[in-house]
């Protein structure tokens, strides 16, 4: 083989040699691309927001869906289900005992009294109506006057000894229960003085806000 064959071959196996390191390098440059590949960016955390609070509905008092307080008379001098003491009956000083109750619902006017005896022998004995009572007022002291006209703008109804103010417990025998009552009115009633139990009652339908009763027994 002369010298220029030799050159010739020399040159075509360099060729292939260079062809074949190339293709060698090629793969690891994919594999590299492959691996340079950004993966996929992971989703964003949500943190959950609290729902803001409603604003108070200004149409709304306060008091709806809220439990009112109870309404509850009571005395100083007896207990409910208890004897009345003697000093306030017909046997004794025939004063009227002290009365304290609860704040009345919102929106009261006036309160009103009523005292009866539903085991009287002819009916039910009307034994003491008071009506138009300051809505501020809590109690009324013992001996309240018989006066029909009150200074605190109260007014006396007719009890069934046909008088102005309290008549005691005066049963003619055995043991009467005397049921004390008292109304939360949304109005000042516009009644005359001397009203009977029925006319107050009549007055009141309707207007009645809560009630809250005593009852006390007295025995002859």
């Amino acid at each position: 083989m002369n010298r220029q064959a030799i050159l010739c071959w020399s040159v075509l196996l360099a060729a292939l040699f260079l062809t074949g390191c190339g293709a060698a390098t090629a793969e690891p440059e994919q594999d590299q691309a492959a691996t340079a590949a950004p993966s996929a960016s992971p989703e964003p955390t949500v943190i959950a927001q609290p729902s803001p609070t409603a604003p108070p509905d200004p149409n709304v008092s306060p008091e709806e869906g809220e439990q009112a307080m109870p309404f509850v008379l009571t005395s100083t001098v007896f207990k409910q289900g208890e004897s009345i003491p003697e000093r306030y009956s017909c046997d004794g000083e025939d004063v009227s005992p002290a009365l304290q109750w609860t704040d009345p619902p919102a929106g009261t006017q006036s309160l009103a009294l009523i005292l009866d005896d539903p085991d009287a022998p002819r009916g039910t004995w009307v034994h003491w109506v008071l009506f138009n009572l300051p809505a501020a007022a809590r109690g009324l002291p013992e001996g309240v006057s018989d006066a029909a006209e009150q200074p605190d703008g109260g007014r006396h109804g007719k009890n069934s000894w046909g008088q102005s103010g309290y008549g005691g417990p005066c049963p003619p025998g055995g043991t009467h229960r005397y049921f004390f009552k008292l109304y939360a009115l949304d109005q000042v009633l516009e009644l005359g003085a001397l009203a009977s139990k029925a006319e107050l009652k009549a007055a009141m339908q309707g207007h009645i806000l809560a009630q809250a009763e005593l009852m006390g027994t007295y025995s002859r």
